[in-house]
């Protein structure tokens, strides 16, 4: 099946508070309420585009695909890079925790990766 995955990238680009983060660039209540609880099943290409602008992604950050019983093993299967597997890492936390003179290495690195 094929879903919305919101709450991965407001967690993964350090958003505490998406319902207020999408209200206040113009979302409405009822739609911003439907995000964060992941209670969207479609959304049109202006509002993916507009989200992925804001959340600096693409349409493929925001979904995910979780295989049915018999898609399991496929690893061949054509959405199998929409498969999360992996836990939502909370990189404020991980930052917070490294000693402050090692901040600077990994301040070069990141931007080392965002060069290339």
């Amino acid at each position: 099946m094929l879903t919305f995955n919101f709450t991965r990238i407001f967690k993964a680009r350090g958003i505490d508070k998406p319902f207020s983060y999408l209200v206040k660039r113009g979302y409405s209540d009822n739609f911003a309420t439907r995000i964060v609880n992941n209670r969207i099943e479609k959304l049109n290409l202006k509002d993916v585009e507009l989200l992925c602008e804001m959340l600096h992604c693409t349409p493929n950050d925001l979904l995910e695909w979780i295989p049915s019983q018999e898609n399991l093993a496929n690893e061949n299967h054509p959405l199998i890079s929409l498969k999360r597997t992996e836990k939502v890492i909370q990189l404020t936390q991980i930052l917070s925790s490294i000693p402050l003179d090692r901040l600077a290495e990994i301040e070069t690195m990141i931007k080392k990766q965002i060069e290339e």
